[in-house]
């Protein structure tokens, strides 16, 4: 596919769905009263549902969506592989393990700020973690070794998290999966201004990189010959992808598949050069998880589906056909 008409249709493609999901939700509005409160007119009650719940949860959809997708397709190329997905490096792990303390403890009702500062906290302690033992192992950041902390730390903390659950109420343990799941139900527009705090700085930074990750695809020598500070862009870009990911997780949950599915598509569809890659991959992450969160809502509202379960019933059918696709041209 021309990698500008799969610009334009994912264009496209973010703005109905952030149409769709600002219109419609479990509270029916007609297509004149949704007008009339978009243009400040119709009830209160009309304006609060759309300015102050589905607007801030549409925005923040959008960000996480593009961020984690974003994340997944820099861990690809760092990695020089297409599994890599951003929680590889236990970042998951650590912020579902700061959520479920304050959940176990009952923080929770002290304030609403107090859940995604726990899980920001746990997930900047896994990624201090992760970089101490890939540092004393070998300061050159050696891919492999980062890889294997990543996953000794994750492991850790899925141990601590099983252990806070064994001791926790039952009322607990179902407010912590849930949240594990994913969710984007607390948006408000303090948490879209933190996210985008972090990454459209974030998405800037990793933009300029793309042209040293596609030397470092070729071979770390090879791009350290042509020029590129390797371990200086390796670092750079683990860092930012690590704080931008932390950002998202603490406010939305642990949202699976799509920054391993959403990257890996467009790949299949436009190749692996980083400069249209991730800018791409950023818009269809955004787009993916604001119609996946619509989803969610609808579905069979008023009880609504944890996101990270309809990014899965959506993500992986996709993937398997674009799969398909790829390998019978």
């Amino acid at each position: 596919m021309k990698r500008s008409l799969l610009a334009f249709v994912l264009v496209g493609t973010a703005f109905l769905a952030v149409f769709l999901s600002v219109r419609f939700g479990s509270v029916d509005l007609t297509t004149h009263e949704f007008v009339s409160a978009l243009f400040g007119g119709g009830t209160q009650a009309h304006r609060d549902i759309l300015f102050h719940f589905r607007l801030p949860r549409v925005c923040l959809g959008l960000l996480v969506g593009g961020g984690l997708a974003l994340a997944g397709s820099v861990f690809q190329a760092l990695l020089r592989n297409p599994l890599a997905e951003p929680f590889i490096l236990g970042i998951s792990g650590g912020a579902a393990a700061g959520a479920v303390l304050v959940i176990a403890l009952g923080f929770v009702a002290a304030g609403s700020l107090v859940l995604p500062a726990a899980a920001f906290g746990g997930a900047l302690l896994a990624i201090l973690l992760v970089f101490g033992v890939a540092a004393a192992a070998d300061r050159r950041m050696d891919v492999r070794v980062l890889l294997l902390a990543g996953v000794v730390v994750g492991s850790f903390f899925t141990a601590v998290i099983a252990f806070i659950l064994s001791l926790s109420e039952a009322r607990a343990v179902r407010s912590a999966i849930v949240w594990m799941m994913g969710s984007l139900a607390g948006a408000d527009w303090g948490n879209v201004a933190v996210v985008a705090g972090y990454t459209l700085p974030a998405a800037l930074v990793l933009f300029g990189l793309a042209r040293a990750l596609n030397l470092m695809a070729v071979g770390e020598e090879t791009a350290a010959y042509l020029g590129t500070d390797v371990e200086r862009v390796k670092r750079i870009a683990y860092i930012v992808v690590s704080l931008m990911t932390a950002a998202g997780v603490a406010v939305a949950g642990v949202i699976g598949f799509v920054g391993l599915i959403v990257p890996h598509a467009i790949r299949l569809l436009i190749g692996s050069d980083q400069r249209f890659l991730l800018p791409l991959s950023f818009l269809a992450g955004a787009a993916f998880l604001c119609l996946a969160d619509l989803l969610a809502r609808v579905a069979l509202a008023p009880i609504e589906i944890p996101i990270g379960v309809i990014t899965a019933f959506l993500g992986v059918p996709l993937f398997l056909v674009l799969l398909r696709r790829s390998m019978t041209t």
